[in-house]
């Protein structure tokens, strides 16, 4: 079957497409200049996440044209739209980064809404920056109609006197300048250079991260996440996603044929082998919510503490994702992984063949080593670390890829806002050997979790990332490096432990055995419960208010609705 034959009596675009009734909706359509061939022709839905906030989107509409032209050559009818984003970096350090978790599930709501109310067929979805990823593909997997996901691509390196230098460099650039380390002309001269084109942030942060994910749970093109923004080639990948989604159409596969247990494992194990962002703890499990599927925090680390480490990215290591699509690209990691039984080979991808049939014909290329072999690994183990605790009963997560101290114990140092810890670091009013506790930052209490890149950057500027550490309800940066300890549950704002410590309570981190305790007994932890208030926050109205009354614990993804268990009846059988 190709699409010329497809059956649109099957199809939810019929609902405003077919028969005398629809003469009103179809008119709307010969107005934009559809001819009547196109408007029977599969509707497919060309979702943007495109804006000028920041260079991670700034290409996407550009690549849109090309995904059409693809949909088009296809016999698919393409229609575009955009939704929105927040751009992490820009967002970062202030109030803005409530905003950031927020908008992953208004763009997975609002592609929905826009499938649903045009009854379009089909999907491919464009996205760059951190939250516009898992929420494009959580709507994917959510409507559950034939989709492709593509990642716009990230940034190329900058260089700041012949060194290679990310936004990272900056952020921890202000913790250098703040102790007279860095000149002012030297934080202006790199703040110039370290972006110098379009794409999202370059290394392996939350971006990169889920553009990996992406490839691994089969939803994008082998290859198609790797390439940054600014090569041509994406036009080939772009083009290439267009008549795809028309071939997945025909052959009716769809996004929950393709994300399974076994593919959200893969996913996992992915993020663990490149030392990836914290946040892909985070995302797995609201994707794997919207099927249906059980798979928190603590599954997720399962899949963390068996497999290696295996991908030398920065931040914790050497290279940016340039440099790997440049070595053989996310297959390259993927071959070696599944080579060595790190990833289920029978899982169906976009391609219409399995994981496997696509890796028969990738080759190792001994030439590189960005990527190890997965027998020879950096670490036998992941670079993300599930931790659980008297502290933590619902889990928390640790980034240790290129760490070498993994155990931490000291007094805790608590702060009830980022802010606050931002001010005493910029101040140097904290002690080494300090445990730095950011609290009624979590989902709820944040509101909006945000993340702490701009603390913990300070503090590595300083040169103090590896002499404390740092926990949190909140959430860390893809690019934060050093002892942070992140998505600590229960979350302050709802009574878990964090928000009963005390200053000088003693809290040991172990990330061998996956451990966060305070040394306070069950006793003493509920009588300090006793005499605890909740937090009142000051976002009382708008769209965060909104979001705290309906987000869950970041164990199971921060979720905001019942998810795929709960569904009566799927949008793609309308």
């Amino acid at each position: 079957m190709d699409a010329k034959t497809i059956d649109k009596a099957k199809l939810p675009s019929r609902h405003v497409t077919e028969g005398p009734a629809r003469a009103p909706h179809r008119s709307y359509l010969y107005a934009m200049g559809l001819s009547k061939e196109e408007i029977h022709q599969p509707l497919v839905g060309v979702a943007s996440c495109w804006n000028e906030a920041a260079p991670c989107n700034i290409a996407l509409m550009r690549q849109a044209q090309v995904v059409k032209k693809g949909v088009a050559a296809a016999s698919g009818t393409p229609r575009e739209f955009c939704t929105i984003t927040v751009t992490d970096g820009i967002a970062m350090g202030h109030q803005g980064m409530k905003s950031s978790l927020v908008s992953r599930d208004l763009i997975a709501d609002s592609v929905e809404l826009t499938m649903r109310g045009h009854s379009y067929d089909a999907l491919v979805g464009l996205a760059g920056c951190d939250k516009s990823l898992p929420g494009m593909m959580m709507a994917m997997v959510r409507l559950n109609v034939p989709s492709v996901f593509i990642y716009g691509g990230s940034i190329l390196p900058g260089n700041f006197r012949g060194q290679q230098v990310t936004v990272q460099d900056i952020f921890e650039a202000v913790g250098k300048h703040s102790v007279g380390d860095m000149s002012d002309d030297d934080l202006d001269e790199i703040e110039q250079v370290a972006c110098p084109s379009a794409g999202s942030c370059g290394a392996q942060f939350t971006a990169n991260t889920m553009a990996t994910v992406a490839e691994a749970i089969g939803l994008a093109l082998p290859y198609s996440c790797g390439a940054p923004a600014p090569y041509e080639i994406r036009d080939r990948f772009c083009y290439a996603s267009g008549e795809t989604v028309m071939e997945l159409l025909a052959r009716n596969i769809r996004p929950r044929d393709i994300v399974t247990r076994k593919s959200l494992e893969n996913a996992a194990a992915v993020v663990a082998a490149t030392g990836g962002s914290t946040n892909g703890a985070l995302h797995l499990p609201a994707i794997a919510h919207e099927c249906g599927i059980e798979f928190d925090l603590f599954d997720v680390a399962e899949i963390f503490k068996k497999t290696p480490y295996v991908a030398d990215l920065k931040p914790g290591g050497r290279y940016v994702a340039k440099d790997m699509f440049e070595a053989g690209g996310i297959p390259l990691l993927m071959k070696t992984m599944f080579e060595h039984g790190y990833l289920h080979g029978d899982c169906m991808t976009v391609t219409g063949r399995t994981l496997a049939e696509n890796m028969q014909k990738i080759a190792w290329n001994p030439r590189q080593d960005v990527v190890r072999s997965a027998d020879n690994p950096i670490t036998a183990t992941g670079g993300v670390v599930g931790l659980k605790g008297n502290l933590a009963p619902d889990g928390a997560i640790v980034k240790v890829a290129g760490m070498k101290n993994l155990k931490f114990s000291g007094p805790a140092r608590c702060f009830d806002s980022e802010e606050e810890c931002f001010k005493a670091v910029s101040d140097r009013s904290y002690k080494e050997g300090e445990v730095l506790v950011i609290r009624y930052e979590g989902p709820k209490g944040g509101p909006g979790m945000r993340e702490m890149l701009a603390t913990t950057a300070a503090l590595y500027g300083q040169g103090m990332g590896d002499k404390v550490a740092l926990i949190t309800d909140g959430r860390f940066s893809g690019a934060t490096r050093g002892f942070c300890v992140g998505h600590v549950g229960p979350e302050a704002a709802v009574g878990g432990p964090i928000g009963l410590l005390e200053d000088g309570d003693m809290i040991t981190l172990d990330a061998v055995v996956g451990t966060l305790d305070v040394a306070l007994s069950d006793a003493e932890l509920d009588e300090r419960r006793r005499h605890w208030t909740p937090r009142e926050t000051d976002y009382a109205s708008g769209a965060i208010w909104k979001y705290a009354q309906q987000v869950g614990t970041a164990r199971k993804g921060a979720v905001t609705h019942p998810g795929g268990a709960a569904e009566k009846h799927c949008y793609a059988d309308i």
